[in-house]
């Protein structure tokens, strides 16, 4: 607070800020999530394919392909361009699944996967534009803005499953119930993402905190803020600006340990889920529940414990102490294995819960430590680094993810 009382202008808008980018974070896997939410749809009308293996698989390369492409140009790309532009392929993507799924009355067939392949590869393109970009994009405002962006990711794996439930639940009894369910929950995940496209564009730069960040990127060099400063009626003169900043390769050599982190994190997570669990955990008593269950309970854990670091003394912050515990995870691998084999659903249930748990939570702790002691251009081009990584980790996962399959009973 001010001596006069009032709240200085740079913090003004905060708490609404942080509200937006925790939609916006929602938005930027909604999509997805309803991807891997609806499998047991599509395993029912693509049996043969391994959809959910396949469908994971297909979207990574054009996500870290992409990312990689606009990781190297990030300091020439218009930020706002990308993140609408990432925004609005995922409105038309799953607006185009929907549509997929009525012209072909829900039939399975080579034809109609190759077509919801394709989507998905559009997904991957969306999300390397979104992810990217709004992770570098915050990385220079307040850490509280990355949390809840974090926040809100970990949110829609927490709502696709909610819906999924419900709407397995209401149509389950009616005839073609899972699809009439599948139905209406694209188009929520489709109006969902218009309305990130508009609070972006409209509502978001409008914040004087977010202002305020973005007038201190630009006076520090950052030419990547100039068209959300102009949406907010703010003009900048870039070439009259100090440009000199240090290099991505040296950013990320000073940072290399995060970025293994992040790498490790998700290669661990992604070679056990979604996969592993749709198709290596055996029949058991919940029957058809039994794999949406598990999601749902992967996703409600990886969202509440993103928002542990915001206790002080709960928050890891120690780098050689956040690498010894994402190297101390690989202990799932076999506790994943055995329970498969022997255990029961609550011993499955109970680690889903930890590897959820220990993925939030960790992501957050490195990504608010991360973008430290850098002015605003450098903490940009880092987000982006840090979310290649990330992506590369994700897709190393799901690679990885197909050897659960060596030994077992199904056919690659």
């Amino acid at each position: 607070m001010g001596e006069d009382g009032e709240v200085p202008v740079k913090l003004e808008g905060k708490m609404r800020a942080i509200a937006v980018c925790w939609f916006l974070g929602l938005g930027s896997l909604v999509s997805w999530n309803s991807m891997l939410t609806i499998g047991d749809y599509y395993y029912h009308i693509f049996q043969n394919y391994h959809p959910s293996r396949v469908l994971t698989l297909v979207y990574q390369p054009f996500a870290v392909g992409t990312m990689a492409i606009l990781t190297y140009n990030e300091s020439k790309i218009n930020t706002r361009k990308r993140n609408l532009a990432g925004y609005t392929f995922f409105f038309l993507a799953t607006f185009a699944l929907l549509l997929l799924d009525l012209g072909s009355s829900g039939k399975g067939g080579v034809g109609n996967f190759i077509g919801v392949c394709f989507i998905v590869g559009f997904f991957g393109v969306a999300d390397a534009h979104v992810q990217g970009g709004m992770v570098g994009d915050l990385s220079f405002m307040s850490p509280d803005f990355i949390q809840s962006f974090l926040a809100g990711l970990a949110a829609s794996g927490a709502l696709t499953s909610a819906l999924r439930l419900i709407t397995k639940a209401v149509f389950e009894n009616s005839h073609n119930g899972l699809r009439k369910g599948v139905m209406l929950f694209l188009a929520i995940s489709t109006l969902l993402e218009f309305l990130c496209i508009f609070l972006y564009a409209f509502v978001f730069p409008k914040f004087p905190i977010v202002k305020y960040y973005r007038q201190k990127a630009a006076s520090q060099g950052s030419m990547t803020v100039s068209a959300d400063l102009a949406a907010a009626g703010i003009q900048t003169e870039l070439e009259q600006m100090p440009q000199s900043r240090l290099s991505n390769r040296t950013i990320f050599i000073q940072n290399i340990d995060y970025a293994i982190d992040l790498f490790l994190i998700y290669v661990l997570t992604l070679s056990i889920f979604p996969g592993f669990l749709y198709e290596n955990t055996g029949q058991h008593r919940l029957g058809s529940w039994y794999v949406l269950v598990l999601i749902a309970t992967y996703n409600v854990w990886d969202l509440i414990s993103r928002f542990i670091p915001s206790i002080k003394w709960l928050k890891m912050e120690s780098r050689k102490g956040l690498t010894y515990a994402i190297l101390s995870r690989f202990l799932l691998v076999p506790a994943f294995y055995f329970t498969a084999k022997y255990g029961d659903e609550g011993w499955m249930i109970a680690l889903v819960s930890f590897l959820g748990l220990t993925n939030g939570y960790l992501t957050v702790c490195v990504l608010t430590a991360a973008p430290k002691g850098y002015t605003g251009p450098e903490q940009n081009a880092l987000g982006n680094i840090l979310v290649l990584c990330l992506l590369g980790g994700i897709f190393s996962g799901v690679a990885l993810d197909w050897l659960w399959l060596i030994g077992s009973t199904q056919k690659f």
